[in-house]
């Protein structure tokens, strides 16, 4: 039997009429209502990317557009003040971007911050630390090249012991170091 005999022997009776309504109702509707969710989509937008993504620390392969998009140079130069005809390749090449809680959040290399490192909020001196106070006891502060640029805490020398100081910087919901990482403006938003 070919699939013509079988759409007409369907065809002939009332009840085949509507299970071959069914069928292709199938055939037609099941792509529409398939789970298209994130993991298929496709983005170029970094706004309508986080807003679908949610939270992650750096763009995956879902994120197809520019690696540092018009609208993430342009809000980053908003967000840290800088004047209107600073180089567009100095936050072109220094910005990271990433989704937190639906939103972009860009940092910008600058002064040797580190973007793309999570916040060190270890209280435990690292060895070059205490290397550094061996050498230098009771110093007042042990310096950014020393400690890491990650952590959170300013470090002195308690006598030869590496001790934490103060914190001076607060952790963002994904780990980071708060004060770096600028929340973007959807542009037109």
């Amino acid at each position: 039997m070919t699939i013509s005999d079988s759409v007409h022997a369907l065809c002939s009776r009332p009840s085949g009429r509507v299970l071959l309504a069914f069928m292709l109702a199938a055939l037609v509707l099941a792509p529409a209502c398939a789970d298209n969710g994130s993991e298929d989509a496709r983005f170029t937008d970094p706004f309508a990317y986080c807003t679908e993504i949610q939270d992650i620390d750096a763009p995956d392969e879902r994120y197809v557009g520019e690696a540092v998009p018009d609208a993430v140079v342009e809000g980053i130069r908003i967000a840290t003040g800088a004047s209107a005809d600073a180089p567009v390749e100095f936050f072109r090449d220094g910005t990271s971007w990433r989704c937190m809680d639906g939103e972009v959040y860009a940092c910008t290399v600058g002064a040797n911050l580190p973007c793309q490192a999570k916040a060190d909020v270890s209280e435990d001196p690292s060895p070059s630390m205490s290397e550094f106070c061996v050498a230098n006891p009771d110093a007042e502060a042990v310096p950014a090249a020393v400690t890491g640029r990650e952590t959170v805490f300013a470090w002195a020398c308690d006598g030869s012991k590496a001790v934490v100081e103060r914190q001076v910087f607060q952790v963002d919901g994904r780990g980071f170091i708060a004060e770096i990482w600028y929340r973007l403006e959807t542009p037109g938003g």
